[in-house]
């Protein structure tokens, strides 16, 4: 048992304006330490972090006095959901929150009460408003500074530190696991949660280039120390890069959108069935996916002998039964055998993220051009994730499923 004597550390403060960090006890002793060099760049807009190791929640005050409130990670929890339902909204609803929070005279009073009604969700802990890595980089994009920061804002408010981890690595983490399932190896399988609070889950450590950022931590730290530190560090970048004022670029064509269409138009021209074209698709994205599949069969232990013995029908079974990349198999189905389909090149970032969502959640809420096919694509998977394309009709059908979940008051009696 602790000894409730012995004073621990109550808060950890980090002040800009006082160039210091401040630990304060429990006996209300407080230790500062100068904060040389400043980790605040100048296109930053905090002003301020503190940590509550007891509460496990990190706070963050802007520059205009704004505040983010951020779950923290518990080192060994295996689910911090704890029952919460989780609804991913796509960009546009995000815009469509942002505007009814601030203000902004284009929302109707059925917006404004959507956005408040899951903000009665949130802050009670009923609901989780993941977001995503591609909230970051859509939001990064936006010319208007006021803008951006409204919505990065009530981005970081409504989300309190939940995250979509990174759909390449939920790709990788059901590739492995349906391999480990097909050899019988169920205590090899990562089994990681989709929507988290670990730290740095936005990003799959494949997008990593060079060294990781950041010093190593001394060897002399206890472990769960080194957790928390590591998700103080991820929590406040997240926080940082969101409500930076430099507005991020578009990033490199890589060619995707041109090749999605040279692939659908000569489909179109090809005199074939909707099967035979559909074992073309698959044949485009086994070819698409062939590292993964291999680097991730290497993972699981799978000799290459029995790799190679699966063959394609092996390698597509183990695409079609994981439930994100396995929805995006069927979305590119659609979008390809729909004849006369024109690929945009925000195409590729819709698909990925909002299937590996509509593969997970309890809800989304996106734009009609991909809630058809996000539909179709679930009946043909035997699953029935609600997709809507209005906020309005998603709050209404949340309501309903917290309405069920709930304990009357005297149930026990």
């Amino acid at each position: 048992m602790e000894d409730e004597s012995t004073p621990t550390i109550k808060l950890v403060t980090m002040d800009r304006a006082a160039a210091c960090t401040i630990f304060t006890r429990s006996d209300g002793k407080e230790a500062r330490f100068p904060l040389v060099p400043s980790p605040f760049e100048d296109t930053s807009v905090i002003a301020r972090l503190d940590f509550s190791p007891a509460l496990a929640a990190l706070l963050a005050t802007t520059l205009s006095g704004d505040q983010v409130l951020f779950e923290m990670p518990l080192a060994g929890a295996v689910d911090q959901l704890a029952g919460r339902l989780v609804v991913y909204l796509d960009q546009n609803q995000w815009s469509l929150l942002s505007n009814a929070s601030h203000g902004a005279p284009t929302s109707s009073e059925a917006e404004r009460a959507s956005a408040l009604r899951l903000r009665e969700w949130v802050d009670p802990s009923r609901i989780v408003l993941p977001a995503s890595a591609g909230h970051y980089y859509e939001t990064g994009k936006r010319f208007s500074t006021d803008k951006r920061y409204d919505l990065g804002l009530t981005i970081l408010q409504y989300s309190r530190g939940w995250q979509m981890r990174d759909p390449l690595q939920v790709r990788r983490n059901e590739l492995h696991d349906s391999f480990c399932r097909r050899v019988d190896r169920p205590g090899n399988m990562r089994k990681a949660p989709v929507f988290t609070l670990d730290p740095d889950a936005l990003h799959s450590p494949t997008r990593w280039t060079g060294a990781a950022a950041g010093a190593e931590m001394p060897s002399t730290f206890q472990k769960h120390v080194v957790f928390q530190l590591e998700a103080l560090v991820a929590a406040s970048s997240s926080i940082d890069a969101m409500l930076d004022t430099q507005r991020v670029g578009e990033g490199p064509d890589t060619g995707w959108t041109a090749a999605s269409q040279r692939f659908s138009d000569w489909l179109d021209e090809l005199d074939q069935d909707s099967q035979q074209k559909r074992r073309a698709i698959d044949i485009h994205l086994v070819v698409d996916l062939q590292r993964e599949l291999a680097e991730e069969a290497a993972a699981a232990d799978i000799s290459k002998e029995l790799f190679q013995r699966w063959g394609f029908k092996g390698w597509v079974r183990a695409i079609g039964e994981s439930p994100a990349v396995g929805l995006f198999r069927e979305i590119l189905q659609s979008r390809h055998l729909n004849k006369g389909t024109r690929w945009r090149p925000n195409d590729l970032t819709d698909m990925i993220y909002l299937s590996c969502a509509a593969g997970y959640a309890d809800f989304v809420v996106c734009e009609k051009h991909m809630r058809d096919p996000l539909q179709h694509g679930l009946r043909r998977m035997g699953r029935s994730t609600p997709v809507y394309r209005r906020l309005i009709d998603a709050v209404a059908a949340i309501e309903k499923a917290l309405e069920a979940t709930s304990v009357p008051a005297d149930s026990t009696q």
